[in-house]
């Protein structure tokens, strides 16, 4: 790589740094391991254990719950860690580094359980695997998006920096969706086990070479980088008083708590969606994979569409958009089918499911943009109420309510469906004879249910308070007592 590709930091009136396109290329191919690892292939981890291996829905989502609340607590940990390395390699690369070949193989072994493990060898496999999948993902990503933020300070680069990222993020869902539907799962075979394995160690290839690469390209970029000297005193003795101050905050306490409340509603919904496609709408393996893309091409636009509607509209109302296209997607053809009103079946399926999940993807686009940009706000109120900046904790707490929750989403899905009595092993032949009543209480939980969830988070964001003038008083009063050291007080 050119000697261009070195950051210069050493000058102190140097302009902002800005990596090269080879290096923003080689930085984006990293993100596989969330998109493509953490997304899109655990995606098929609920279908796989329970409608396929049999196991309790309710053991899979505690499994998985398990998995998702453990990796919200490695995150800060993480972070920590990653804060205060001094290497030749800089600050980042050493735990990317080291999680790459955990990354790998644990996926593969997720995928790939013993043959003739009963219910409780397959929940401890289920569960062991899961803890180690996302931890390892998490000791990959967690420095990984700090190497992002520290890359570039200029503000304009460093949106480039994370267009760059996600559009990679989407390729590699796209990917990883494509390899099993077209490949894997075809004719039927989401329903087969003998698919899995070959998947789940074919994802691993995929990630492994993307993380890779990705290393390699920014290897010299990021052991340029300044590394600053190790914060004093222990993390463990700071963190409790620290969160004990954030959560003084009535604006952090809201976002946190309608943060948790609709990612449990997308968690539950999210884990039914094969279910419910393969044995409600009896379609095709092969043809859900076109689902996807209509709400990944959604997620483009909803991204950015809140920026223009943010000039004439406040940031909550943005969210609550995004609430109601979800909703939207819950309730419209879930109730057409519980009332008896529109049932297209198999491949007339399709093209209904694709606007569904198409104005889902707008509404996730939608959250996705402005929910950080009201919690950065946030941060600045917090700033001005206790002197501190915390936005470290803030987007931890951010992430801590997204996994978790996700996680319990999960156990509510599979609860739900040991609740409604859904059989296990249920193969293709059989699939269109689910008896009617069946269909109609998984159809129940799978939209109406999460729908009511989110009417919960739609409520709880309401009392947010953070408007645009709110926010010009805060930084007005910041800027004042940056100049004059008063402790001004809003009113």
């Amino acid at each position: 790589m050119d000697k261009i590709d070195e950051p210069a930091v050493t000058a102190p009136a140097a302009s902002p740094l800005k990596p090269s396109i080879p290096v923003k290329i080689a930085y984006s191919l990293g993100q596989a391991a969330q998109n493509g690892g953490f997304d899109a292939a655990i995606a098929f981890i609920f279908f796989y254990y329970s409608a396929v291996l049999g196991l309790s829905g309710t053991l899979v989502g505690a499994a998985l719950a398990v998995s998702l609340a453990f990796d919200a607590l490695v995150d800060p940990l993480v972070g920590s860690w990653s804060d205060n390395i001094k290497s030749s390699l800089g600050r980042r690369l050493p735990p990317m580094i080291m999680a790459i070949p955990l990354i790998t193989i644990s996926i593969g072994l997720l995928f790939s359980p013993p043959h003739g493990l009963g219910q409780g060898g397959l929940f401890a496999w289920l569960a062991v695997m899961s803890v180690a999948v996302r931890s390892f993902i998490s000791l990959f990503n967690v420095p990984y998006i700090a190497l992002g933020a520290e890359m570039t300070s200029d503000y304009a680069e460093r949106t480039r920096v994370v267009v760059y990222r996600a559009f990679a993020g989407i390729c590699s869902g796209v990917a990883v969706t494509a390899i099993g539907f077209s490949i894997y799962f075809a004719n039927g075979g989401l329903q087969k086990a003998e698919g899995y394995p070959g998947f789940g160690w074919s994802v691993a290839l995929l990630l492994f070479v993307c993380m890779t690469l990705c290393c390699l390209g920014v290897r010299r970029y990021a052991a340029a980088l300044p590394q600053p000297d190790q914060a004093p005193g222990s993390m463990l003795r700071r963190l409790p008083e620290e969160l004990k101050e954030i959560f003084g905050n009535r604006s952090f306490r809201l976002l946190f708590i309608s943060a948790v409340v609709i990612f449990i509603a997308i968690g539950a919904n999210a884990s039914l969606n094969n279910h419910a496609f393969i044995y409600v709408w009896q379609m095709k393996s092969e043809k859900i994979q076109f689902i996807s893309y209509a709400y990944l091409v959604g997620i483009l636009l909803g991204v950015f569409v809140p920026p223009l509607l943010q000039r004439r509209i406040e940031k909550k109302y943005v969210v609550i958009l995004g609430f109601l296209l979800l909703i939207a997607n819950w309730v419209v053809l879930q109730g057409a089918k519980l009332l008896g009103l529109y049932v297209p079946l198999g491949d007339a399926a399709l093209l209904p499911m694709q606007l569904n999940s198409f104005v889902a993807g707008i509404g996730t686009g939608f959250v996705s943009v402005a929910y950080p940009s009201m919690m950065a706000d946030a941060a600045d109120e917090h700033e001005y109420l206790f002197n501190r900046r915390r936005e470290g904790l803030y987007f931890a707490g951010l992430g801590f309510a997204g996994k978790a929750a996700t996680g319990l989403g999960v156990m509510v899905a599979g609860l739900a469906l040991d609740l409604i009595g859904f059989p296990g092993h249920v193969n293709q032949a059989t699939a269109a004879a689910l008896p009617e009543p069946m269909q109609f209480r998984l159809v129940l939980i799978w939209g109406p249910v999460p729908a009511v969830i989110a009417l919960v988070s739609l409520l709880i964001l309401a009392s947010y308070s953070i408007t645009r003038v709110r926010h010009d008083e805060i930084t007005t009063a910041l800027r004042r007592r940056c100049r004059t050291g008063e402790s001004a007080t809003l009113g």
